[in-house]
């Protein structure tokens, strides 16, 4: 199983969703990064449940680091974080063990480990291990803003509501970085959390799309081929549960294009050169050009609702019907949003690293 990413700047993932711990491991970080611990816990709040919109599953995410610091400062080895699993009722699972819960991954893991994965919650591949993806994001995130680089996701749309589009992207994102339900419009998000709510009454799920904004990079980051910006992000993204699809920029909107409306002109700005739009989201051939890099993801609905459905017992080789048991949300999307920052900010950690040395991540002080 491949639990890895990243070549300059790594990250590992392990750990089973009511295991006695999930981490992660940051290997390649330069030595001398501050490690904020407040920062790392108002990310990890950013992503617990909210409410009757959520989970009831509440977990303290109270993290440990164990290696790769010392007084504040990464040492430049692999930094640890371990978080423990307290809130855990791996009853809810004993009677699906062997049931197939439709569009979650219980049937394609037998066929992979042939009956030896922990199933319960999900196991490994839960949503629950995106916390520790989201401890070690945090580090890395924090890490680019001393650089001047920043990274803010709203929820674009959920439920049939849409959100605005970012106008500024400096103050958009930095007012999304204090918001529990990230969106660009206040109005939008009563009307979103009213269709999740009506969604869970029903025994439901919606789903929704991500946006995401990076700013402040630079210009000539990324390859032309196998490891363009576009092909990096995509591969993490689609790491993150529930992510089916992405669009960078105008995405599939310029299969209705000319190229004359397509193109993004360049001009001289401040002395800097510009585009005048960026429907191109900032990456020509696969490299940065310095504008923001604008992405979006779908996130599907939550596959775990409380209404029967259609699957197989897959030792038994019969037809069953399942109606799940347990705690599940609703709607993930909202708490997807830091996820998607986290999993942006350890890509870009590790393309700049690449570019321009691992040492650069540090800058001076």
């Amino acid at each position: 199983m491949k639990n890895t990413f990243g070549t300059s700047v790594a990250i590992t993932l392990f750990g089973e969703s009511h295991g006695e711990y999930i981490g992660a491991v940051l290997d390649g970080l330069a030595p001398g990064i501050s490690v904020d611990r407040e920062y790392i816990e108002h990310m990890l709040f950013l992503r617990r449940p909210e409410g009757k919109i959520s989970t009831p599953r509440q977990e303290k995410d109270e993290f440990k680091i164990v290696s790769g610091m010392i007084n504040g400062k990464t040492t430049g080895t692999p930094l640890t974080i371990l978080i423990p699993n307290e809130n855990v009722k791996s009853g809810d699972y004993a009677e699906l063990k062997t049931l197939a819960r439709p569009s979650h991954a219980d049937y394609t893991a037998q066929c992979k480990y042939h009956g030896f994965q922990d199933g319960r919650g999900g196991g490994h591949f839960s949503g629950r291990i995106t916390a520790a993806l989201v401890a070690a994001g945090a580090i890395c995130k924090s890490a680019l803003e001393q650089k001047g680089i920043f990274i803010g996701t709203h929820v674009k749309k959920c439920g049939g509501v849409s959100d605005r589009d970012f106008t500024d992207y400096k103050s958009d994102i930095a007012s999304l970085s204090e918001k529990n339900f990230a969106v660009l419009c206040d109005e939008a998000e009563e009307k979103m959390k009213s269709r999740i709510l009506e969604a869970a009454s029903e025994g439901d799920s919606v789903g929704g799309i991500l946006e995401t904004a990076v700013i402040g990079i630079p210009e000539g980051v990324g390859e032309p081929w196998f490891d363009s910006v576009e092909s990096m992000l995509s591969h993490m993204m689609f790491s993150i549960p529930a992510v089916k699809g992405i669009e960078f920029g105008a995405g599939f909107g310029f299969a209705d294009m000319k190229g004359s409306v397509a193109n993004d002109p360049f001009k001289i700005e401040n002395g800097k050169i510009v585009t005048e739009k960026n429907d191109n989201a900032g990456i020509n051939g696969g490299i940065t050009n310095g504008m923001p890099i604008v992405f979006r993801t779908a996130i599907k609905p939550t596959p775990t609702i409380f209404k029967p459905q259609n699957t197989v017992d897959f030792k038994a080789m019969t037809d069953a019907v399942i109606e799940p048991k347990g705690r599940h949300d609703p709607a993930i999307v909202h708490r997807a949003r830091v996820v998607q920052d986290a999993a942006t900010a350890i890509v870009l950690c590790d393309m700049l690293s690449g570019r321009f040395g691992t040492d650069w991540l540090k800058g001076s002080e």
